[in-house]
């Protein structure tokens, strides 16, 4: 099992950029890929970003391409999302979660940290 901890985020004017940080534990960190999720008020949780075990291949939710990028350090067990450009649109609280493969939905994943906000500005 991985335990996940999101830190980062914060209140940023809309044009202004943020970078959020996923801190891991567990030995099974770099075998598990990750998944960036974000949720609004009234809103489900929406997939935004994901990066598989080796940090080779990354995929985008259409809504965010060009301006977030995921990566991940396995050595310091640690995967990021830097948020470029941010809209008033992306003000969700951001999750980050750990699965066997990287998925859109939010049920393929079984471990998730406990969220951290961001709130953009315009």
């Amino acid at each position: 099992q991985v335990q996940l901890v999101e830190s980062g985020g914060g209140l940023v004017r809309a044009g202004g950029s943020l970078r959020l940080s996923c801190a891991a534990s567990g030995r099974t960190f770099s075998n598990s890929a990750i998944g960036w999720f974000r949720q609004a008020p009234g809103k489900e949780r929406e997939f935004v970003a994901g990066v598989n075990r080796s940090g080779g291949s990354t995929y985008y939710a259409d809504s965010v391409k060009g301006r977030f990028t995921i990566s991940r350090d396995n050595a310091k067990n640690t995967v990021y999302l830097q948020m470029n450009n941010l809209e008033p649109e992306d003000t969700a609280v951001y999750y980050c979660a750990a699965g066997r493969f990287v998925m859109t939905s939010a049920p393929s994943y079984a471990s998730w940290g406990q969220g951290t906000q961001v709130t953009v500005s315009s």
